[in-house]
Formats: C-alpha cells, sequence, structure tokens
C-alpha cells in the first residue's frame, strides 16, 4: 500500500500531505478535483487564520463548539489510552446530535440569529421530538416561521423524524458519533432536504469531525483568494479545500472565513450594512492573498 503511493509527480512531493486519516474521522482521504491547483498551502492557510485572529478575534458564536472540540479529543485520548472501554460519545454534551441537525436545517436561507430564535420557538412550543413528530405541520410551522421558509423546513424536519424513528426505533442520533465521516455522509445524504453544507456543518459542529463546509461565504472568499479557479462550483470547491487545508486547521479557519465573509463587502463581494474596519478603511488583510493570485496567474 505505501509503495503505490510514492508515485506522485515533482511538485506533489514538495506540497504538504493530505491530513491522515484515523479510525475515527473516515476512510482515505479523497483525491481533489483539482489535481494541478496547489494553493493553499498549508502555511497559506496558517498565516490566513492568523491574520483573521489578529482582525476579529476568534467569533464568540463558535466558541461553544471549539470547547466541545477540544473536550472530546480529550476524551478520545483518555478512553483509548486509559479507559478502552469508555466510548468516544460518553462525555458531557449538553446539545445532542439531533438538535444540532434541526438547528443547522433551520439556519438555511436566514441568519443566524433567526435561525437560533426558530429554534428556540420550536423548543417551547413543542419540548420533545416525539411530540414534533406528532404535531401537525401548521403547528411546527407557526413555530419556526421567524426563521424564514417554514413549510418547507417543518416538511424537512418531520421527515426527517419519521425516517428516523422507523429505521433506528427511536429518535436519537447519538449513533453518529461512532461512525466515520463517510458513513455519516452515507446516513444523511439519504434524508430529503439534507444538502452536503448541512451535513458537512453536522460533521464539524456537532461530531467534532475535521470537515471544512462551503457556504457562500466561503465559496466567495475561496474564489477572491485564488484558492479555487474562478470557474470552481461549490462541490468542487469542498473536495478541493477538504483535501488541501491541514485538518488541524479546518475548524478554527472555516469559522474566521465565515465571520469575515459576512462584514467583508471586498471578500465576500457584495454590499452590507453598517460600517466595519474592512469597509471604512479597506484594511482587509485577505486582499494581499488576492493580489498574490493575480500575479501568480500573469
Amino acid at each position: 500500500m505505501q509503495g503505490t503511493r510514492k508515485r506522485k509527480l515533482p511538485h506533489q512531493q514538495s506540497s504538504a500531505k493530505s491530513p491522515k486519516t484515523t479510525a475515527k474521522s473516515g476512510c482515505a482521504t479523497a483525491e481533489s478535483p483539482l489535481p494541478h491547483h496547489l494553493r493553499p498551502t498549508p502555511e497559506e492557510c496558517v498565516s490566513v487564520r492568523d491574520d483573521l485572529l489578529s482582525l476579529h478575534g476568534f467569533p464568540q458564536e463558535f466558541i461553544k463548539y471549539r470547547e466541545q472540540r477540544l473536550k472530546a479529543k480529550s476524551q478520545l485520548k483518555i478512553s483509548t489510552k486509559l479507559e478502552p472501554c469508555v466510548s468516544v460519545g460518553e462525555f458531557d454534551e449538553k446539545e445532542s446530535v439531533l438538535d444540532g441537525l434541526v438547528k443547522t436545517i433551520l439556519s438555511q436561507n436566514t441568519t443566524e440569529l433567526n435561525s437560533e430564535r426558530a429554534f428556540a420557538s420550536l423548543k417551547s412550543s413543542i419540548p420533545t421530538w416525539e411530540d414534533v413528530l406528532a404535531a401537525d405541520s401548521k403547528c411546527i410551522e407557526d413555530a419556526i416561521r421567524c426563521g424564514g421558509l417554514a413549510p418547507t423546513k417543518s416538511s424537512c424536519i418531520k421527515n426527517l423524524l419519521s425516517c428516523l424513528l422507523e429505521k433506528k426505533g427511536k429518535l436519537c442520533m447519538e449513533y453518529l458519533r461512532e461512525l466515520s465521516i463517510e458513513e455519516v455522509k452515507a446516513e444523511l445524504s439519504l434524508l430529503k432536504g439534507i444538502g452536503p453544507k448541512t451535513v458537512s456543518c453536522v460533521l464539524m459542529f456537532h461530531l467534532q469531525h475535521d470537515d471544512f463546509p462551503v457556504d457562500t461565504h466561503v465559496f466567495q472568499i475561496a474564489k477572491t483568494m485564488g484558492w479555487v479557479p474562478a470557474d470552481a462550483d461549490i462541490k468542487k470547491t469542498y473536495l478541493h479545500l477538504n483535501t488541501r487545508i491541514p485538518a488541524e486547521l479546518k475548524f478554527d479557519l472555516n469559522c474566521l472565513l465565515y465571520t469575515h465573509g459576512k462584514v467583508c463587502r471586498r471578500c465576500s463581494n457584495r454590499k452590507v450594512g453598517g460600517k466595519t474596519k474592512e469597509t471604512e478603511d479597506g484594511d482587509c488583510p485577505l486582499l494581499a492573498y488576492s493580489n498574490r493570485c493575480i500575479v501568480q496567474n500573469l
């Protein structure tokens, strides 16, 4: 097996290797659909992460997920080295995987504030997932209306719960914690209304896997910086960035790029409300990477 991996092109040998996959992080690393596009480099990923940390600090909205990741990784080390009988999923976790998936569904095509309000309203109006499954669709729609697209999201949630009960006999998705990345993708992609970005968000935020979701903000910045060609679509961008970005940087870098994309007009290539440091001064640290892309293409 090692012999086959030595047959690489010269330019591939000089670039950093893709992160090795553990038993808990999925099967063999997938090939990039853009094999001759050698950006971003690991060094560039570190540099962008540090630049955005200096500019924004770490986003408050993602701190709890970052702490959960650190706790999960710490628990994994303990269970592997000291307590082999302890399951990886046996650590204090206030938010269930099912809660996380529904939150991600509610976050589609709306602001984070609205999606949080919709989830809080749903849990307040219909406290248990058993009650949600038994409830009339109109009741669910009314509870989540503040998040937008209420009929579509209500149908998706009902279908998710129905399929889960039929397949597992109970409304619980904690079993996903024991699956690899590819196994989780296979499970969730069968559900109506659950797209690749939603699956990737669940992997990164709620299952503590090293995955790199690509939303519109990350997608636009990746193209602006030249991390993918201008004609790359979101699917190719997702696959390419997940092979190029080191596993240990994926979470922090994704959170920072998403946050930056919401406020930086230059990177997101759109108008935003209100004034920020970037929109007032044009002092965006990522412009240097965009200029590097232009120079390389001359």
